[in-house]
Parts: C-alpha cells; sequence; structure tokens
C-alpha cells in the first residue's frame, strides 16, 4: 500500500512538472507584423516600392534590423497576371513580435495560418482594431486572391487601387486580419474595398494598414 501511494505520488509530481519541462522559452527575430498605421494617403502608397520601404521604416523603428522587409501586396498588369504577394515574401517561417509562429512556409500561409486578433500584432506587439473595437481597422490591403496570387487583368476590375498609386478611382481587396465579419474571415481576401481614398478604406472598416513580412 505504501509503495502504491509513493508510486502515485511520484507519478503526479512528473506530470506536474512536464510542462515545464517542455516548454519552449526561445526567443525568434520578428518576421511578420501588421503597419500601426496606414500611410495616410488611402491606397496611395507609392507603388511596390513605397509600401516596401513604410514596413521597412516600421520594422527598423521598433528595434528588427538587417531583414529584408516585403508588404504583402499584390499587382495587376496588362495582358497577364501581375505580381503576386506570395511570391514576394520569402519562404519563411514567420514569427510575430512576441515569437508566436504565423506560418511555417507559404502553404501553411495560404492554407492553416496562425493569424487572429490575438497573433496579427502591429511591429511594437501591440493588438490592430478589430470588428469589435472602435473605430474597426481590420480591413488590411492586399490586392489578392485566397491563395495569394495576383489577379488576372480581365477579371471584375481594379483589385489593387492602380497598383498601390490611387487614393481616388478603384478599389482594392482586403483581408480581415481578425477573422471577423461580412460573412467572409478571410485574412488577405474577404472583400474589395468601396474605392481608395482614406474616407474610402475607413468607411469599411480600415485604415489603409499592411501586411508585413520578412522576405529574407
Amino acid at each position: 500500500m505504501k509503495l502504491s501511494t509513493a508510486f502515485m505520488t511520484a507519478t503526479a509530481l512528473c506530470m506536474m512538472a512536464a510542462p515545464a519541462a517542455l516548454a519552449d522559452d526561445t526567443t525568434y527575430p520578428m518576421g511578420f507584423f501588421i503597419t500601426s498605421v496606414g500611410m495616410g494617403d488611402g491606397a496611395n502608397l507609392g507603388g511596390l516600392d513605397g509600401a516596401d520601404a513604410y514596413c521597412t521604416k516600421l520594422a527598423e523603428g521598433a528595434g528588427t534590423t538587417g531583414r529584408t522587409w516585403k508588404a504583402y501586396l499584390s499587382t495587376q498588369e496588362e495582358g497577364k497576371r501581375g505580381v503576386s504577394a506570395r511570391g514576394r515574401i520569402g519562404t519563411g517561417p514567420w514569427y510575430n513580435s512576441r515569437s508566436e509562429l504565423i506560418a511555417v512556409n507559404i502553404e501553411e500561409l495560404h492554407l492553416n495560418p496562425n493569424i487572429s486578433k490575438r497573433t496579427a500584432l502591429d511591429q511594437d506587439g501591440n493588438y490592430v482594431n478589430g470588428r469589435s473595437d472602435k473605430p474597426n481597422e481590420h480591413d488590411i490591403l492586399t490586392g489578392s486572391m485566397a491563395d495569394g496570387t495576383a489577379y488576372f487583368p480581365w477579371e471584375k476590375g481594379d483589385k489593387t487601387c492602380g497598383n498601390w498609386t490611387s487614393n481616388g478611382e478603384g478599389s482594392a481587396t482586403v483581408g480581415h486580419h481578425d477573422r471577423n465579419g461580412g460573412g467572409n474571415t478571410s485574412w488577405n481576401a474577404a472583400h474589395d474595398s468601396r474605392g481608395c481614398s482614406q474616407d474610402n478604406l475607413k468607411s469599411t472598416g480600415g485604415a489603409g494598414l499592411l501586411y508585413c513580412f520578412a522576405a529574407d
């Protein structure tokens, strides 16, 4: 009886200690974030180069240096498929500013990513407003289809606000970082914006925010 009790006690102690032994305290460099603010001119980002430079500026301002940053944006071109967001951002893995894994690789990113309001943080580790917040800012500019590829030019209309140079005419595909709202909870292809101005983006729950990924 005493032996059995001792065995059970030892087993319980081992089980209590197991989580601590398995805990991973490794710190990973930030490789993914949402911009804390938009560039301020609607969807006129200065094209892909301007958007990439903005991601770099915010990342370095937050203390993450020496990485190559790309905005998760696609473009449209006449007569052929444009530049695809999925082909711009490297191969992963990507971690947020709290060392939480977002996705191991491109396939996981587009099939089952760890993207939600809790994990899709800005460059400083802060939460980004979602559908339940005021103002709602869950519309993130992407110009992309759900698999991360660019639209063909003959598909219905402008999906990239003139390849990220328009703050007026056109429209842009956006995703919902909080995976909430409108019947489509896609993180990268939920719906199209009402237009390209700052006010247009705000009217459907956005602020001209971007997803930024480390592509190195």
